[in-house]
């Protein structure tokens, strides 16, 4: 995986929520995909993951799951550091984010989801 499937998975999430989901999340969404995507180049051996879209008409959930242990961390990086903001950035442009270890300890899944405005008026 590299730079070119951030931007391939981009596109094809931007494509997805144009046709079937909240269109309004898009920026958000290609955003903290690709931070996820850019984790798994930096962090994970081999570089290799699986990329789920969820889609529902008001809400889409991104899965990023790969077979690496190490859980990924928010750190709040110094304002010079090259890296450490991926996912404090997710979780300021999602709704709501998380990881879900592997129950045999190999590997995780990084999810995260952006609400649209419909569902987000019932909520509130």
């Amino acid at each position: 995986m590299g730079a070119h499937s951030a931007r391939h998975l981009r596109r094809v999430l931007r494509l997805y929520l144009a046709r079937s989901g909240p269109a309004e999340v898009s920026d958000a969404a290609e955003l903290a995909l690709t931070e996820l995507v850019a984790n798994v180049v930096r962090h994970v051996p081999g570089r290799r993951c699986r990329v789920c879209f969820l889609l529902q008409p008001d809400a889409v959930r991104v899965e990023v799951a790969d077979d690496c242990p190490e859980l990924p961390v928010p750190t709040a990086a110094g304002t010079l550091g090259e890296g450490g903001r991926g996912l404090v950035i997710v979780a300021a442009v999602t709704d709501r984010w998380g990881v879900t270890p592997y129950a045999d300890g190999r590997g995780k899944t990084v999810w995260f989801e952006c609400v649209g405005k419909a569902e987000a008026r019932r909520t509130t």
